[in-house]
């Protein structure tokens, strides 16, 4: 019985380390970021730019607009910047994208992706707060494009960021309506670039090349997504935001922003590779380009400043010739948009895209995480809400280890029964504890029990419980899904609080002291199952074990509604199952002495 409390005792300093952290390191983070959120959520129109642009080029890469071979061009923004986001969008002309899930433009200037806005998904819970900005044209501080092109030597003029390209065909890009532009340079060369876009966010660049010349020329084919200023990042360990690819032999690659500003040059060059994929990824939005496969590219992650500071994922294809009179295409696929678990899955599937579901930060425990995201994402289509599927999901799981729970909860039911034998072992040799463990360990041999056996319903909810945790936070499909009443995002803490009465009293209380309904609930559920089992004869254990409830609630408090609901329905269901067993084993149930006696009398020693 001292090693299993011991033992708990360890499970719950373990726990409080990572709520600590939680509390002092995460929760400021995630406290500014919902106050950026509410502050962007009541600007009136579109977003402000709050400083100059500058000059400079958007890369440490030559800006010869295509003039020098085997490098990706780079280009230089507006020297004044727009009074609004609108305005940035209006300097030029463009063609409009209206699809089911997106809306924006292609900017003619660079035929490059600049204005996309998500139309399923908003700054806050709020359902009129302004639709998530992914890209932005470069004028503004926190620009955010992607653009194809070509480089090569003795071509002409060749499409980069400053070629202005005419409409072919088309008005306005949406799933079978494809938009043709066309670019024809001083060398005979015409470049007919086509864009299509599917019904969420995977956007086709196809382009044909024709060469009218006398002399065959080699292009290379260029892609890059650029990101200007300083991105917010939550800066959580458990999660990768920054520069994300899969290429080569090397497979998965996560670089963080600050990684590739210390990199010698300041970027990272893997091998070449012949399929794959490289972009930005967020929290819950990417940006992603997949190159044609079969052709060999170079993949690059790269910090700049000139001018102005920024980040580009690019990749540049081993050059192709075409003939005098002949023509070429070039295909490349752009992903921009949210990180939806399926659609991920079906572009893997269905583009071939090579293992393009690391896009979303499963983790090492993957095998467990993974599964457990299924599981909720099955049980929320069968049941209609996130909340639902979470308990549903914690009955699944204590169905599947109902074998090895019983057989802990019967084990200490049996430690229990022979609870008398052991407080006679601890007087017979209170002071030799080595023979006091031998004769301990004889009669758990004796009786067939396992002091360690009551762990295991322990050890298999941690597991459970930081898949929970990784499934709250990272996926999209739980942002600002809702439960019942007050929780309207599973994702976030409850934002209720005692010490207001839960809204009742006009006043704001700091997020420390943010002691909401469920983690009430989850403290109260705590508490009744550690009053299951009689008090420790240790005081010092005791008092841990009475304020642990306690410390608890604090704690867990600032996690994600949808962990503290599940926490506190697994305590509920473990309780009844606990009192079950015990009963069918004749095993005295504490809890209403142990609560009885919370309001006895203590006996003063000198009676």
């Amino acid at each position: 019985m001292d090693n299993n409390r011991n033992f708990l005792i360890t499970i719950a300093l373990s726990v409080l380390i990572l709520t600590v952290w939680q509390v002092f390191y995460m929760n400021p983070r995630i406290e500014e970021q919902r106050e950026t959120a509410q502050v962007e959520a009541e600007r009136p129109g579109e977003t402000t730019a709050q400083q100059g642009t500058g000059t400079g080029g958007e890369g440490n890469i030559p800006s010869a607009n295509g003039a020098q071979g085997g490098t990706v061009p780079g280009s230089s923004p507006a020297t004044t910047a727009p009074a609004s986001r609108q305005a940035a969008v209006g300097a030029a002309e463009r063609v409009k994208i209206n699809t089911p899930r997106l809306a924006g433009s292609i900017n003619l200037t660079g035929a490059r992706l600049d204005d996309l806005l998500l139309k399923d998904y908003h700054v806050t819970v709020d359902k009129d707060s302004p639709n998530i900005e992914l890209l932005n044209p470069a004028a503004l501080p926190d620009g955010y494009y992607v653009e194809t092109g070509y480089v090569g030597d003795g071509a002409g003029t060749l499409p980069g960021p400053q070629t202005v390209w005419a409409i072919e065909e088309g008005s306005v890009l949406s799933p079978g309506n494809p938009v043709t532009l066309r670019y024809t340079n001083d060398a005979g060369l015409t470049f007919l670039r086509t864009f299509s876009v599917d019904s969420n966010y995977l956007f086709t660049i196809s382009d044909t090349i024709r060469n009218e010349g006398g002399e065959a020329v080699a292009l290379s084919n260029y892609g890059r997504s650029t990101r200007l200023g300083q991105p917010e990042t939550t800066g959580i360990y458990i999660l990768h935001e920054g520069f994300i690819g899969v290429t080569g032999e090397e497979g998965l690659q996560e670089i963080s922003y600050s990684e590739a500003e210390d990199e010698e040059g300041n970027a990272v060059t893997p091998a070449k590779s012949s399929d794959g994929w490289l972009g930005i990824t967020d929290k819950y939005w990417a940006v992603t380009m997949v190159p044609r496969a079969g052709e060999d590219f170079q993949p690059r992650y790269s910090y700049f400043q000139d001018g102005r500071s920024g980040y580009q994922a690019d990749f540049l294809t081993d050059p192709v010739t075409v003939a005098p009179g002949g023509e070429t295409t070039v295909d490349t696929l752009v992903f921009a948009g949210a990180k939806e678990v399926n659609v991920i899955n079906s572009y893997e599937r269905e583009q071939g895209i090579r293992q393009f579901e690391l896009l979303i930060d499963w983790g090492w425990f993957y095998f467990i995480t993974k599964p457990m995201f299924y599981l909720i994402d099955w049980l929320f289509k069968l049941l209609g809400n996130f909340g639902l599927a979470i308990l549903a999901t914690t009955v699944i799981v204590k169905l599947i280890f109902f074998p090895l729970a019983n057989k802990s909860y019967k084990s200490m039911a049996n430690m229990k029964k022979v609870q008398p034998a052991l407080m006679e072992l601890r007087e017979k040799y209170a002071d030799d504890k080595m023979k006091q463990q031998q004769a301990m360990m004889e009669l758990y041999k004796k009786e067939k029990i396992n002091p360690l056996a009551g762990c295991w319903p322990i050890l298999i909810q941690i597991p459970v419980f930081f898949a929970l945790y990784k499934v709250l936070y990272v996926t999209i499909e739980m942002r600002h899904a809702p439960f019942f009443g007050w929780i309207q995002d599973l994702a976030a803490p409850d934002p209720t609080s005692i010490f207001n009465l839960f809204g009742l009293l006009p006043y704001d209380v700091p997020s420390f002291l943010m002691i909401g309904v469920w983690p009430l609930i989850m403290g109260v559920t705590m508490f009744l199952q550690m009053r299951m089992n009689p008090a420790p004869p240790d005081p010092t254990q005791a008092m841990i074990f009475n304020w642990m409830p306690v410390v608890f609630t604090f704690m867990l408090a600032t996690f994600p509604a949808g962990l503290v609901i599940y926490w506190a329905w697994n305590n509920l269901l473990s309780i009844i199952q606990q009192g079950v067993i015990m009963k069918r084993q004749g095993a005295k149930i504490e809890l209403w002495d142990n609560l009885v006696g919370l309001f006895k009398r203590k006996p003063d020693p000198a009676e």
